[in-house]
Order: C-alpha cells, then structure tokens, then sequence
C-alpha cells in the first residue's frame, strides 16, 4: 500500500482534483469497512475481466495472465488476514486494484480498462446476493426436513388446532408441521425466483452508456455463471432489485419464521406443555433456578425487525434516484450484509431446535379434546346423517355446547337424551364422531388433518427435497 493516503486517492480520481479529502470526507466516502465482504466476488469479476480483454486483444495474454494470477495472490492475502486495507482506498475494487500494482507493477493499470466501478460493484453485488439466495434454498430445506421428521414421528397424533388462539377443531401434530413446510416451500420458491431474475451480467455496462472498446459481454457473463449479460448499461449499473427482492423474500421468511418460533415459545410454556425445548436451545434465570427459557426462538422472533428494517432502509435510498449511480448507492450493502446474517442464523438456529425438541403426545392429546373441539363434527353429522341445512345444524350444535358448558362436561359426555331434547332426529351413532382420534380421521379432503393425507403430503415433500 501507498504511504501517501492523498496521493492515492488523487491517483485514483485523476488530475482533476488538486487537494485529498479531508478526514471527515474520507470518512463518509470510503466503503471499505464493510464492502470488504465482496473480496472474492470482486477478483473473481476481475479475473473473468481480464481474461475477456485477452480474448478480445484489447490487452496482451501476457498481461492477462499477470493480472489473473495477481489477483488470485491477494485473494490469498485477504483470506489470510494479512491485507492492509485502506480508508483513503475508499472500497474494496481500488484496494485490491492498488495491491495488484505493487504485486505485478503497471499491468495492473490495464484491468480497468473498458470498466467502471459502478458496473463493477453492481457486478460483485450481484454475484454476492445470488450466493445468499442459493445459501437460503439450502437452509431452508434443512429446517424443511427438521420439520418433516417431526410430522412423521407425530402423523396421528391429535392436537388442537386454533383461530383466534382459541380452540377450534383438532388436528395432528404432523399436519401442523407440515403447515410450515409448505410456508417454507414457498419462501424456498421466492429466492429461487428472485436468483432466476438477478442472473443477468452487469459487467461491460461501463459507467453508464457502455464501452467503445470491443467486449465480448457474453463471454464474461458465461464465465461468472450468469444467463446472459444486462440488456441496458443505464439500467445494469441503477438497478438493485436483486438486492430488494432478496430483502423481500428474507423478509417473508422471516416473518415465517417468527411465527414458528411464537408457537415455540407459547407451547414451551407451564402453561401448555406442549413441547420441551432441548437445554441446547434454551438458557436458565439469573435469579429463578426452575427457569427454561426459549431465548432462541425468542431471537428468531426478534430477526423479522432487522430483516424488515434492511427491506425498508434500502427502498428508502432508492426511491428517488434519477439513472444512472448515484452515491447514495453506497448505502445499498450494509443492510443487505445485515440481513443476510441474521436470515442465515435464524434459519440454522430453527433447525435445530426444531431438530432437538420433544413434542409431548399427551399433552397434546388431553388439550385436543377441550373447548368443544369436536363441535364441527356434530354439525356435519347433522347435515349428513340427519338432513338439516348446515345453518340449522350449527344452531343445534351451539345449543348443545351451551348444555354441556353448564353441565362441566364435554360434548362426548352428554347423555343421548340430552342430545335429543336439543334435535330428535341426534342417534346414538352420533357419538362416533364426537372423539377426536374419529374426527381428525374424517377429515380426509386433500390437504386435511387425517393421518392418511398427512402421511401423503410427508412422502410428497421428501420426494420434492430429495
């Protein structure tokens, strides 16, 4: 590195400027602090650079091949520990520019040629979200799987199922599982999606208006894994909807995830009992010995804050620039670098406390069977057996609930004469749909609680995942 801060950044802005910036300036300019997390991508868009100004003898292949191995040596510098980086460098793509100088001397200068930064960074950027979005496919089919081990170890078991946080009918533990694989396969499909939609090639826009030299932007798009290069050089150098739709998608998932790790807490509570969390997943009480806390999945819930935060923050700083860079640009990483950590740790911190935890079969059983549960399967045998409109039916029904709430009892427990008093056509057979184990049976609709759909639809996405 230069020992001269001002001379290195007049060198890199040219002769226009006479004076370096002072401290605060430099301070609010340079990037380096955090887009150093784009290191590899940048020398591996460096080297495919390199190679393509070769192959289209705008540089000589001895050069190339100068630059191309350089370049692997700071990479190797970086990976270790043992690069300098410097401030008064401003970012990353000049800070690895300046080192490969000092490496190879002044070959280094003819890898900027028929580039900009800004086609650059948006190059690096891109290929680092595309990265991120493969990362959360594969993160989220390892909770996927978690979760379908869960639903198979538990397909017949009852459990209530809740509106409102009210009990409403029964279900099985294994359906509300799979509830969240299909949240998750959905959140799997938007960042495939979006990774689809971001695999086009910046590099060879140029600054804004592309380049008079003879690229071959097919060949660098080709050799950085991208569908083809960016058909616009003002939109491939503004644009960051790639960043945004990964923030969208993280965002959505978080939230699933929130969600899940809601119902984690709630269920891990004295008060439902309805899972044990593992001690590796959970922490204890500075003052309260008989404390287990969720703390985990209570920072999972916390993770949709950031996420969302990073969606809004990075909208925020786009929605008023005019093509093609502006600087507020700059501001495009850091939250996005934020929100890819945090989406990566709740996503590896939920597997395995979904993994570890212990779903408690009787406890889950015993609530499925409270607040009249079964009353929808009263009214349908109504309709079905006894011929009433399912208006009148559910009229019945909520008649009878009233009896057996001022009886203390459930509605399996009242006696057939009861039952008759409320509707004369109610047989003894009705009372084989009133457990829960006969009700979760019946529900036998595609997509329903009955252990045959479930077991389905476990073999379906394990067959998807495979």
């Amino acid at each position: 590195m230069t020992d001269n801060p001002d001379r290195a950044a007049n060198s890199m802005w040219g002769g226009r400027f006479a004076a370096g910036p002072d401290a605060i300036m430099e301070a609010i300019n340079a990037s380096i602090g955090f887009d150093r997390r784009l290191a590899r991508e940048d020398v591996e868009g460096s080297r495919a650079h390199a190679a393509m100004l070769a192959a289209t003898g705008i540089i000589t292949e001895e050069e190339s091949g100068a630059i191309r191995e350089g370049l692997l040596t700071v990479l190797s510098e970086i990976e270790r520990g043992e690069f300098a980086f410097s401030a008064a460098l401003e970012d990353i793509h000049m800070n690895v520019e300046s080192r490969l100088r000092e490496l190879i001397g002044p070959a280094a200068g003819r890898l900027h040629t028929a580039r900009s930064r800004n086609d650059q960074v948006a190059t690096d950027f891109r290929l680092w979200v595309r990265d991120r979005c493969d990362a959360a496919v594969q993160g989220l089919a390892a909770l996927q799987r978690a979760l379908l081990a869960q639903a198979e170890a538990g397909a017949e078991w009852p459990m209530p199922g809740f509106t409102h946080l009210q009990v409403a009918q029964p279900v099985t533990w294994g359906h509300h599982m799979l509830a969240y694989v299909e949240m998750l396969g959905r959140d799997s499909g938007r960042f495939a999606d979006a990774r689809r939609r971001m695999n086009e090639c910046p590099l060879g826009a140029a600054a804004l208006a592309g380049t008079s030299f003879p690229v071959d932007r097919q060949m660098t798009a080709e050799a950085l894994g991208f569908d083809r290069p960016a058909a616009n050089s003002l939109d491939a150098v503004s644009d960051r909807d790639f960043a945004l739709e990964y923030l969208a998608a993280a965002t959505i998932c978080a939230m699933h995830l929130s969600r899940l790790a809601e119902e984690l807490v709630v269920w891990s509570s004295a008060q439902f009992r309805f899972v044990t969390m593992s001690d590796r997943w959970s922490t204890g009480s500075s003052i309260m010995p008989q404390k287990k806390n969720p703390d985990a999945a209570e920072l999972i819930r916390a993770k949709i804050g950031r996420i969302l935060g990073a969606n809004i923050a990075l909208l925020t700083v786009m929605k008023g620039l005019p093509l093609a860079y502006s600087k507020d640009m700059q501001e495009d990483k850091e939250q996005v670098f934020d929100a890819a950590d945090s989406l990566d740790l709740a996503l590896a911190a939920m597997t395995g406390m979904v993994a570890d935890m212990t779903a408690n079969r009787a406890a889950l059983e015993a609530a499925a069977a409270t607040g009249f549960s079964t009353a929808t399967d009263l009214a349908d045998w109504l309709v079905r057996v006894a011929g009433l409109p399912f208006r009148d039916a559910h009229h019945v029904t909520g008649a009878l609930v009233a009896k057996a709430e001022a009886a203390g009892c459930d509605l399996p427990d009242l006696p057939l004469a009861e039952m008759q008093a409320a509707h004369p056509a109610i047989t003894e057979d009705v009372y084989s749909v009133l457990g829960v184990a006969n009700s979760v049976a019946s529900r036998t609709s595609y997509g329903g609680t009955a252990p045959a759909r479930v077991r389905e639809q476990i073999a379906r996405w394990k067959e998807i995942l495979a």
